[in-house]
């Protein structure tokens, strides 16, 4: 979370759902969206954004069934889907990539904490009732290699069996393990949170997501905090569960509060309102354990630190890779998306000053003109430099966030890789991070929340190393922000030297002459014939220009009278808007 200003803060984090994903395409994406938007909640905000970044073999039925289930998930509970990227190319088609990141606002006095306090409060559960779907998606599903199954085995042994065959029987077995996601609960849950926090009901709050209580309750549990559970309160939809079972389930739309027991009174009211499933499942103690019950029998404890703070650390071994050429680019990635988010609600809120389609949304800040700039991107696609691509993500992130006229604050990230057990993918996983680190420290910005997905394998091949990074960036006036060229205009590169800093110093001259610009667009893959075609079917109108120009520069456009305001020792004239 980071403090915007006149008293308001923005909550935003990206998350992957990969695996899911890749085994049943709507689900994994749906459920994908569901977790990341009760993890903005959980801090007390209201989401008002959602992005995703997407990266398959081809706009093929997976594809189109990732698509539908973000566009029903995120439609369903009315919040808009205002960015992101998609990414077609051979390397994604065992192990395609659902990332979603969620934007959310709240006053910044009113920040929710997720850990557990005051000795004998005590633990609620609400949301949807608990069932076997989901069991072992962080462990079984998660954190292997898609290919690593008793029926990959079995079929690698036979010798005949194509990567694809194999992929599907693996994909069978860990059917199971996909979570099935509920958008009609998902929204009764966000109003229902959101009225609690906003009436101070709750002490803290917790979202169950991977690994469901196990993970929620022990996340809660620190800091000397202890939790006791009885595991035979929890809401069951299916009654013969065991009690590992119901502490791992990561059944989706259920939060976990912690609540003092003179209020919990109100809470049940507030949760009976929305038709929610509640119940007492537990309480904070002292003990600094988690300690689970059932039916009276203690089934298991475990100091909480054990699974947070003090959880083993290990270093991965690291091996060096020689430099690699970029593989080629797609001709797919060249081709319009507006077919993909227009399958998504991109208004509801009434917030969305600038719709997808050209660089960064923006969303205005009530009841003010000012926004935010929101922006969800990868590396270039072929890059198989590490650094460079976490690099490359940040400044493609911060890039779009100025293009329309706003300031980047902060970054999430969501690190996407192979096996790390590898030590060719230790190294990649390690220099990813050095490029975001770097960039971030030439932009001035944190990155603040982020994720990290993991095995992302089939068969022993890994994908390319893809950390994908979300920018927010604050936008002074809605009412300036760069919107379409107009015939007149003159149109101009701005280009950045080799460096880390001059490409950072270029984003902060874009963003600070916002107010001279008509468009800026940010020159990426598909080079600058792609981005000038883009800028004018984005605003009706066809220019002259045409020119070779490096990756990561700006096509700028403005009335004659302003080119000379324009401070920038690298900008050449393209042509004009006839």
């Amino acid at each position: 979370m980071i403090d915007i200003g006149e008293g308001q803060a923005v909550a935003f984090k990206v998350e992957s759902h990969n695996h899911p994903s890749a085994v049943e395409p709507f689900q994994g994406a749906a459920t994908g969206v569901g977790g990341i938007l009760r993890d903005i909640v959980a801090m007390g905000a209201r989401p008002i954004a959602l992005l995703d970044g997407l990266r398959f073999g081809s706009p093929g039925w997976m594809f189109e069934r990732a698509v539908a289930g973000i566009g029903h998930y995120g439609n369903c509970v009315g919040v808009p889907t205002v960015g992101g990227e998609a990414v077609f190319d051979e390397a994604y088609e065992h192990n395609p990539l659902v990332n979603a990141m969620c934007v959310g606002l709240l006053p910044a006095e009113r920040l929710t904490r997720a850990r557990a306090r005051g000795t004998g409060n005590l633990v609620v559960l609400y949301g949807a009732t608990t069932g076997r779907d989901g069991i072992g998606g962080a462990s079984v599903l998660a954190s292997q290699d898609l290919g690593a199954s008793p029926s990959l085995a079995m079929a690698s042994k036979k010798g005949d069996a194509g990567l694809a065959g194999m992929a599907a029987l693996a994909a069978e077995e860990k059917r199971p393990s996909v979570q099935i996601g509920d958008p009609f609960t998902g929204k009764k849950l966000i109003e229902s949170s959101l009225e609690l926090v906003e009436g101070g009901l709750v002490a803290s709050l917790q979202d169950c997501g991977a690994a469901g209580l196990a993970s929620s309750l022990a996340e809660m549990a620190s800091d000397g905090a202890g939790v006791d559970v009885h595991l035979d309160r929890v809401p069951l939809r299916e009654n013969d569960l065991e009690p590992w079972e119901i502490m791992i389930s990561e059944s989706q739309e259920r939060m976990v509060a912690v609540v003092e027991p003179e209020r919990l009174a109100e809470v049940e009211a507030v949760l009976e309102k929305w038709e929610l499933h509640h119940a007492v499942i537990g309480s904070v103690t002292d003990t600094g354990e988690l300690r689970c019950f059932f039916h009276g029998d203690l089934e298991g404890a475990v100091p909480a630190e054990f699974l947070t703070d003090e959880c083993p650390r290990y270093d991965v071994e690291q091996e060096p890779q020689p430099t690699r050429d970029p593989g080629p680019v797609a001709p797919a990635n060249h081709e319009s998306k507006a077919w993909i988010f227009e399958r998504y609600d991109q208004m509801v809120q009434s917030r969305t000053v600038r719709r997808p389609g050209l660089d960064a949304a923006v969303l205005r800040l009530l009841p003010g003109h000012r926004g935010l700039a929101v922006s969800l991107d990868g590396p270039s696609v072929g890059e198989l430099d590490p650094f460079a691509a976490g690099a490359g993500g940040v400044f493609e992130a911060a890039r779009n966030v100025a293009c329309a006229g706003g300031q980047p604050l902060a970054l999430t990230d969501c690190l996407n890789f192979g096996n790390p057990e590898k030590p060719e993918i230790g190294w990649e996983l390690a220099k990813a991070i050095d490029g975001i680190a770097e960039a971030a420290r030439a932009l001035g910005i944190p990155v603040v929340s982020g994720n990290v997905s993991l095995y992302n394998e089939t068969g022993g091949r890994a994908i390319p190393p893809t950390p994908v990074v979300g920018c927010v960036g604050l936008v002074d006036d809605v009412r300036l922000v760069p919107a379409a060229w107009r015939k007149g205009d003159q149109v101009l590169l701005a280009e950045a030297g080799d460096s880390i800093e001059e490409q950072a110093a270029l984003i902060r001259f874009v963003w600070q002459s916002a107010a001279l610009l008509s468009l800026a667009h940010d020159v990426s893959d598909g080079g600058l014939e792609l981005a000038l075609r883009e800028a004018a079917e984005w605003s009706g109108e066809e220019s002259d220009a045409a020119v070779d120009a490096p990756l990561g520069s700006i096509v700028l456009a403005c009335p004659p009278e302003n080119v000379e305001k324009l401070e920038w020792k690298h900008l050449r004239p393209l042509g004009a808007v006839r």
